[in-house]
């Protein structure tokens, strides 16, 4: 959309390989079909059974037992999600940008092959943009792809998973464990190492301890091996031990594999014209400005290698690739001090360096860590989770004691974290931080 409004003409190609169960969606992406837009919709619809529970002591009086109906759930948000995929192809149709459900491949210089066949077409073009994302990871055991679901499958679910085994420790591992739990079911979560590698291991156990503390299960350094049929509707998962020979078996309704993504890279032809990319992980390498090693291929998004896999990210840097290329612009995408949110049941906001990662960078004489434990107000007339909420900020001593890392644990932790990530970009110190006057009573005070 961007490029046509300089009047170029663009051609947008989007095919979705189905799932090994069979489904697939409409345009817009990971993060609006299978991603950020149904999680976090069914991240609040288990907010609101918290809220209910909350609710009584707050005065409101109901009698009836409360229950979630799974069914209803997804209608609504597929039906929310489909209207954002019909927006999408009209915005296209208004811009005049020819769009395609179909396949792209390179099949030599300037040049595309467009499948499924019959109907194989060909097109040529000036510049090239990849943009095709990432997909879920399968173990590479027995029963895996005939009995597991993935992200890309559980918004769509037509039925409710009932009890849940959910593989992995990534932020989409803990975000559906925890709503999957907010709305009641049985959950456990396998984790072959550590929680929410990448981020702040501090706030990543303190995650882990609340959603234990609130009925979530883990199983700690185990790895499934095999999956197979039980009775009807049950699944047998055999697991064995990340550190030695261990075995534990265990029966579900449902396996969710969460363990990582894998770049959409290596089926679209990139070697017949010269693009290098990682063989270990199919990730991009790309220059400042987007580029890849030939020089009309760009990539944005999360194909590039050593760069922040965000949808937001993904849309500033495309646009701001076609405002140079077209519009004289010269701005580039910044991914320094890039705001993010994990939407488990605690939600955590980050901007910076985890302390970790700072430590190893700036020395631990030269980093000062200010932190602070807070009790939502709206928590307090409930009476739970005191104590459970957590802000640090990680500051360069050497720097004027400059903010290089925020990190926030607690309600809404979002929308907090979005105007300190301004206040970072500006280079905002501890002094300054402590000179601003909070606002209250509220979490980001």
């Amino acid at each position: 959309q961007e490029a046509a409004k300089y009047e170029k003409k663009v051609l947008v190609l989007d095919f979705v390989k189905p799932t090994p169960l069979g489904n697939s969606w409409g345009l817009g992406g990971t993060c609006v079909n299978v991603g950020c837009i149904p999680k976090k919709l069914m991240h609040q619809a288990a907010l609101l059974g918290q809220a209910l529970q909350d609710a009584r002591k707050f005065g409101w009086q109901f009698t009836e037992e409360v229950n979630h109906n799974w069914m209803t759930m997804t209608e609504s948000v597929q039906n929310y999600i489909g209207s954002l995929n019909w927006g999408y192809r009209v915005a296209l149709r208004e811009k005049s940008v020819t769009y395609e459900n179909a396949y792209g491949e390179f099949v030599g210089p300037h040049t595309i092959k467009v499948l499924p066949k019959p109907i194989e077409k060909l097109y040529t073009a000036e510049r090239f943009l990849i943009a095709t994302g990432e997909r879920p990871r399968y173990l590479g055991i027995p029963g895996d792809k005939e009995y597991c679901i993935s992200s890309d499958d559980l918004f769509s679910l037509p039925y409710c998973p009932g009890k849940t085994l959910v593989v992995g420790a990534s932020y989409v591992a803990l975000e559906c464990a925890g709503f999957l739990a907010g709305l009641g079911l049985d959950v456990t979560v396998m984790v072959r190492s550590i929680l929410l590698r990448g981020f702040d291991q501090d706030i990543a156990n303190k995650i882990g301890e609340y959603m234990e503390e609130h009925g979530v299960k883990f199983i700690r350094e185990f790895v499934p091996i095999k999956i197979e049929e039980g009775a009807p509707g049950i699944l047998k998962v055999t697991a064995k031990s990340a550190k030695g020979n261990e075995i534990v078996e265990g029966e579900y309704n449902t396996v969710l594999l969460a363990i990582g993504r894998d770049s959409c890279t290596r089926n679209i032809g990139l070697d017949k014209v010269g693009v290098q990319i990682n063989e270990k992980t199919g990730k991009v390498p790309v220059n400042d400005e987007e580029q890849t090693n030939v020089p009309y291929i760009y990539a944005v998004g999360d194909i590039l290698q050593d760069k922040l896999e965000l949808t937001p990210v993904a849309i500033q840097a495309g646009r701001l690739l076609v405002r140079r290329l077209y519009a004289g612009a010269t701005t580039k995408c910044d991914y320094v001090n890039v705001p993010t949110t994990v939407f488990t049941p605690l939600e955590y906001g980050a901007c910076g360096y985890p302390e970790e990662v700072a430590v190893e960078k700036f020395g631990e004489e030269n980093i000062e860590v200010y932190h602070s434990h807070f009790w939502p107000l709206e928590w307090t007339v409930p009476s739970r989770d005191n104590n459970k909420c957590y802000a640090k900020i990680i500051c360069n001593i050497k720097d004027n004691e400059r903010v290089i890392g925020f990190h926030v644990l607690g309600p809404n932790a979002g929308e907090v974290t979005q105007g300190f990530a301004a206040a970072m970009k500006c280079g905002i110190t501890k002094e300054q931080m402590d000179n601003t006057i909070g606002i209250h009573p509220v979490c980001a005070e």
